[in-house]
């Protein structure tokens, strides 16, 4: 990218670089972005990110661990894992919780990922949260988890507030629709 009178182009005059990447050459694009990352963080402030990033998994695990099932109750890594076990009785899943999350304007957090783990939520809070935000967060699954026992319905027709309603997960996957 170049400005030009105060507008970005794409430009591709550039002999010293390392020149286009394609598809065909792989992830060389995501490596190249996580080495410029840790260039730029140096060693004392990426040690200090990790820790961040580690405390506040295990913030979150710590204070959800009486509200949804903890499969592995041990010290995490940079995230938590937990299940809907407990959600289940009221036949609402991992899905339906993250579906609700969006309604309060949250982003939803991996699913039923690690495979070993029945109906997972993994949560991967980034070393540069808030604890407001993590606190936030926390209360509003506290929220969700209450609505699961007392109006179930609601987490299964989630989300309500946002522009596209709940789609059909498995028809988006085989048949895409790419255009407006």
């Amino acid at each position: 990218m170049v400005e030009e009178d105060g507008k970005y182009r794409l430009a591709e005059d550039f002999p010293k670089s390392i020149g286009k990447l394609h598809a065909f050459y792989g992830s060389v694009g995501v490596l190249i972005r996580a080495y410029s990352y840790i260039l730029s963080m140096g060693a004392e402030n990426l040690k200090k990110a990790s820790q961040l990033a580690v405390l506040n998994a295990n913030y979150i695990k710590e204070r959800l661990k009486g509200t949804f099932h903890l499969p592995y109750d041990r010290p995490c890594m940079h995230e938590c894992v937990f299940t809907d076990k407990w959600q289940e009785v009221h036949k609402v899943t991992t899905l339906d919780m993250v579906k609700r999350l969006m309604d309060y304007g949250f982003h939803p957090p991996t699913i039923y990922f690690p495979l070993v783990v029945h109906g997972a939520l993994m949560i991967e809070p980034t070393e540069t949260e808030a604890k407001e935000d993590l606190d936030l967060f926390v209360e509003t699954l506290q929220t969700i988890a209450r609505e699961a026992q007392e109006d179930p319905e609601l987490l299964r027709q989630a989300p309500k507030t946002c522009r596209r309603r709940r789609l059909d997960e498995v028809t988006a996957a085989r048949r895409p629709r790419l255009t407006g």
